[in-house]
């Protein structure tokens, strides 16, 4: 029984660390929220209490062990010189009244929580040298040229003895008035409305051109600090205080209270006024006012344990189920979704909500043609709760899921013995698996690919003209020409459901995708198979990520190409040799011998070498065999902090890496020596504690030479 048991939790936690990564990805880099975050909170808690009770099943994927989210590679890479943290939360007095028994009767300070993006502004000396969005906590995208546009963000610091270097962080948002403004001019221009306003604030300050951001009324309000030596301040409260006279935007609203029945006080009259305010919030933030409290409380690995995020609850409506759907993803994973009754619920209207699996739907006794209880969870993602039963008239009829994928009619089954969803299996021929697959690899969290979105990704895959479309799997990705592009048409999409949109006959809008009218290429044909000669050369671990290889994130992808070097070194070895990567470990050992054991996903390794894709690190000496070739960097963990001339932080790495060394993120005792570049920060001042060597990048380029 315990054996069976142990099973069925090594599936779960596969299944918990999919899913919260694939949320991750959507929300830190596609600016989009895919679940409540309540539904989050309970994921991640499912999972922290799996990994407590087996904690050999904690992979370095796992999302318990990193901050979500990860740079994009169309903005240089900034290394925050402290992380940045995520916020654990409540959702009920009784759980702050648990988690305030902490601060043992410390001064509390409350703050909204504004529903916007994340930023860090490093000034030195007071002037502002580079600004970044937080990214995975370690490193995030520079900014700096979009932020200098936004007028409430000094240049230089106001006063005088500003400190050598200081990290500021704070929170970029829209106000709610600015966003109907700017959806309106956007519907007139004939382009498409933001969702939200943390969508439209994150777009906006991500633009490639500072101008477009210079034109949107992007605000910010500063609600702490990172790194900062030495800091002449001994409160939270006192530390806002500078920080205003400084010039730097900061919250009228902020409170300090001696107690946690204030605190809720506060939180319960801004519950009330959460609808008169300029911006959106989602909560409150709750943190203990003394900084000498707050470093003796510390920090979890992804969150500070002296402050908490109460959120506040979704608000509700009634509107009609007119039907459910079913929609295919990259994994074949068969998902209903609900067609509703267009509804306005918490500031926007809601047509769609997502109903998970045919499980959920006989859970919570919906029937198409029932009135329905809409939440929007988080104020984002709709949500049905379930159905009003006194309205039914007789007229309702029962959800019956499909046995056959919508698209290619393929059987649906579950693809494993105790899975839940259930899956189109045809994975080579079902046009949405390869749909998804392709607008997965051009997403940035693979290759990063920007004339590669989703309507690429469709235009690329459907069989309308040329009734067999250039993609039939994404093995031929990096073989298109631009005589293959030409003849396409699209499909005008729905944003909301990906699905055509239609003509009045009700036939599907049809237009041509990569060329104009008089029969030229568009610039988005040439644009597109520029990208793709580009992509050919990113660093092996986002080739690896880009295989969609099951489990195999980011971290994993990158300790696996540190070690082996190349893809055929990763696939050539056995079982133990994977396992025995730092973060990896046999389930994802595993997972990547059977990806490999499938003659299609061979295919597709071998085709894209053969187009030019660079499939190593090149100089990496091999698994085993940096000893014998004498890598200079062999056996030795290397850390590179602050900012480099002549180097990015992926290149300095991979520089590293192919030499024999690992690129290790943080100082510890076996550290052998650590790269020191301008604005170097906390890492160094705690390499000089502990007696590490030092070197700057000079020396940095003559040991590589």
């Amino acid at each position: 029984m315990s054996d069976l048991i142990r099973e069925a939790a090594v599936t779960r936690v596969n299944q918990l660390v999919d899913q919260i990564n694939s949320l991750r990805r959507a929300y830190y880099e596609g600016n989009t929220v895919l679940i409540s975050d309540a539904e989050y909170d309970a994921l991640i808690k499912e999972l922290e209490a799996l990994e407590n009770e087996y904690p050999d099943l904690v992979t370095g994927d796992s999302p318990t062990q990193t901050v979500g989210g990860s740079a994009n590679v169309t903005f240089s890479p900034v290394q925050h010189l402290e992380r940045m943290m995520s916020l654990d939360n409540v959702f009920s007095d009784e759980e702050l009244l648990a988690w305030a028994e902490r601060a043992q009767g410390e001064p509390l300070l409350c703050e909204l929580k504004i529903d916007g993006l994340a930023v860090n502004l490093r000034y030195e000396q007071g002037v502002l040298v580079s600004a970044a969005t937080r990214g995975d906590g370690v490193v995030g995208e520079d900014v700096t040229n979009n932020v200098l546009t936004i007028a409430s963000i000094p240049r230089r610091l106001q006063g005088s003895g500003h400190p050598a270097v200081v990290e500021v962080r704070g929170e970029i948002f829209f106000g709610l008035e600015d966003f109907a403004t700017l959806n309106a001019s956007l519907v007139a221009e004939g382009k498409a409305p933001f969702a939200n306003p943390r969508n439209s604030a994150s777009g906006s300050l991500r633009q490639k051109d500072p101008a477009i951001t210079a034109s949107r009324p992007l605000r910010m309000l500063v609600h702490g600090v990172g790194a900062w030596v030495d800091a002449p301040v001994r409160n939270q409260s006192e530390l806002y205080s500078l920080l205003a006279g400084w010039g730097l935007p900061t919250s009228s609203r902020v409170r300090t209270v001696s107690s946690v029945e204030e605190a809720v006080a506060y939180i319960h009259e801004f519950e009330a006024q959460r609808h008169t305010l300029e911006h959106e919030i989602d909560g409150v933030v709750i943190k203990v006012d003394s900084l000498a409290a707050q470093s003796e409380l510390g920090a979890t690995s992804r969150a500070p344990r002296w402050a908490i995020a109460y959120k506040y609850p979704p608000e509700q409506v009634n509107t009609k189920l007119l039907d459910i759907r079913i929609g295919i993803g990259r994994t074949g994973r068969a998902t209903p979704y609900a067609v509703l009754e267009p509804v306005k619920v918490a500031g926007s209207v809601v047509e769609f909500a997502t109903l998970h699996n045919q499980d959920v739907v006989k859970a919570k006794g919906v029937k198409i043609g029932d009135t329905v209880v809409l939440r929007k969870a988080g104020d984002v993602i709709p949500e049905i709760l379930g159905p009003v039963v006194e309205k039914r008239d007789g007229s309702e009829r029962e959800f019956v899921m499909p046995s056959k994928c919508p698209e290619c009619g393929s059987p649906l089954a579950a693809a494993s013995e105790g899975d839940v969803d259930l899956r189109c299996l045809n994975a080579t021929g079902c046009r949405a698996q390869i749909r998804e697959r392709v607008a997965y690899l051009g997403s940035r969290g693979a290759l990063d690919i920007e004339a590669l979105g989703y309507v690429a990704a469709v235009a690329l895959t459907q069989p309308i003209e040329p009734k067999v479309p250039p993609l039939t799997s994404e093995a031929a990705l990096f073989e298109l020409t631009l005589e293959q592009l030409l003849p396409i048409r699209s499909y005008v999409l729905d944003a909301d459901t990906g699905l055509p949109k239609l003509n009045e006959d009700g036939t599907p809008k049809v237009v041509d995708f990569f060329q104009k009218k008089d029969g030229t290429p568009a610039e988005v044909a040439h644009k597109l198979l520029k990208n793709l000669e580009d992509a050919k050369t990113r660093p092996l671990w986002r080739i690896l990520v880009s295989l969609s290889i099951r489990h195999v994130g980011p971290v994993a992808s990158r300790a696996l190409a540190a070690h082996f070097g190349s893809l055929r070194g990763i696939f050539e070895a056995d079982e133990p040799q994977l396992a025995s990567v730092d973060g990896v470990g046999p389930i994802l050992a595993k997972s990547i011998l059977d990806w490999w054991s499938v003659d299609w996903h061979r295919d597709i390794v071998q085709r894209w070498q053969a187009a030019g894709v660079i499939l190593e690190i090149p100089g990496h000496a091999g698994p085993g065999s940096a000893d014998s070739q004498g890598g200079i960097f062999t056996g030795k963990s290397i850390v590179v902090t602050g900012t480099l001339k002549s180097f990015t932080r992926e290149q300095a790495e991979e520089a590293i890496i192919s030499r024999g060394g690992k690129a290790a993120s943080s100082v510890s005792k076996n550290t052998a020596f650590i790269v020191a570049g301008e604005s170097a920060g906390s890492k160094l001042e705690k390499a000089e504690a502990l007696g590490i060597e030092v070197i700057d990048e000079q020396e940095f380029i003559n040991r590589l030479q």
